[in-house]
């Protein structure tokens, strides 16, 4: 049985596709378990975490168009 050059090329476009999205969700959930573990480390400092609230604040208080 002869096999086209044309399926094989398709085939091996579409693996590298879905490689491709396997690794971006990949990345993603490894993006968010960093960013959650980070979190969880900030959040043992209250003092880091009342700073960063304070900070937050006095930039709301800021008149627009200053």
């Amino acid at each position: 049985m002869a096999r086209s050059y044309e399926g094989q090329g398709n085939s091996k476009t579409r693996r590298q596709e879905e490689d491709a999205r396997r690794m971006a969700f990949r990345r993603a959930i490894e993006s968010r378990t960093d960013e959650r573990r980070l979190l969880a480390q900030i959040l043992d400092y209250p003092e880091l975490h009342a700073w960063q609230a304070g900070a937050m604040d006095s930039g709301r208080s800021v008149q627009p168009g200053y």
